[in-house]
């Protein structure tokens, strides 16, 4: 169990991991700060929240574990601010959705004392704000883990001495040190029910690119072409409109930042679904009915593995 878990600017995230965290009896006290005043003051009556700071160094003076759960751009700002404050031996992390950019930043940002490695959780909904969070969000979810390549490195020594020994030191166990605060912060999100899986930077942003922000291209793109079509053919659409282009109601800002954080990779995945489009395409225009069914085929087989 941490001694005390400091979230910064808790939205649904956020606040969802100190409600983590509480039910699963993961930090002892659970310290908040949000910028605006009026969710300071909402935040001081929940159940969740042992303390709110008035600002970002107060909340972590005393941390062992900060969360930056602000958007992506404010994450590498939080970190500069708070760098003066964090206590030796502090490991600081985040939820933000793309990696290379913040790890390499927010690591800079960092005193000696202190480590920052990062974390995605593959959670959320179409809800936002802390009033929405929940104490499951993350259960049963993949929390991607990104220290850098050099680190992941000796994780995998220590991971391969612990399989040898039979024996797995639990996260609140771990000391704070650089070669085991990835397998610190993967064993926090497991604490709140998650699943780590620990990548570099570079491989996690690859990765999200195609199984995350790549669907929300397509469902962006499809409802935006709709949008140009009579309006009366929305009263039409059944499930398979709805659930193809749910994820296109989600906020614009945000993925805006995301779009340009990640923009190398989301044009690569981008290619090569063009790639994948035009053989389709090719495939309905030459009448190839079987090289459309295999694609069909290949399509169901692959949802249905989800």
């Amino acid at each position: 169990m941490l001694d005390t878990l400091t979230i910064l600017a808790p939205g649904l995230l956020g606040a969802s991991v100190a409600k983590a965290a509480r039910a699963r009896v993961a930090a002892r006290r659970i310290t908040l700060w949000a910028r605006r005043p009026e969710i300071r003051n909402a935040l001081r009556t929940q159940p969740f929240a042992d303390a709110i700071a008035e600002t970002p160094t107060d909340a972590v003076r005393d941390a062992q574990l900060v969360i930056l759960a602000a958007p992506v751009e404010k994450i590498i700002t939080l970190s500069a601010q708070i760098s003066p404050a964090l206590p030796r031996g502090a490991i600081v992390t985040d939820v933000g959705s793309v990696k290379t950019r913040i790890c390499r930043e927010c690591t800079a940002a960092m005193p000696p004392h202190a480590t920052f490695i990062g974390s995605h959780p593959m959670a959320g909904s179409a809800k936002t704000g802390w009033e929405n969070a929940t104490d499951d969000l993350f259960a049963g979810r993949t929390v991607f883990v990104t220290p850098p390549a050099h680190e992941k490195s000796e994780e995998k020594k220590v991971k391969s001495k612990k399989q040898a020994t039979g024996a797995a030191a639990p996260f609140h166990s771990l000391p704070f040190t650089l070669h085991s605060s990835g397998d610190f912060v993967a064993g926090f999100w497991r604490a709140l029910g998650a699943t780590p899986v620990i990548v570099t930077p570079a491989e996690h942003d690859g990765i999200v690119a195609h199984i995350s922000h790549l669907p929300q291209t397509i469902a962006t793109t499809l409802a935006a072409l709709l949008a140009q079509k009579n309006p009366q053919w929305r009263a039409y659409a059944g499930n398979g409109l709805r659930d193809t282009t749910r994820i296109a109601a989600s906020d614009a800002t945000m993925w805006m930042e995301i779009f340009q954080q990640n923009r190398a990779e989301i044009l690569r995945a981008l290619d090569a679904y063009q790639t994948e489009l035009a053989a389709m395409r090719a495939a309905l225009a030459t009448e190839d009915w079987p090289a459309l069914r295999a694609r069909l085929e290949a399509g169901k087989q692959f949802r249905d593995s989800l």
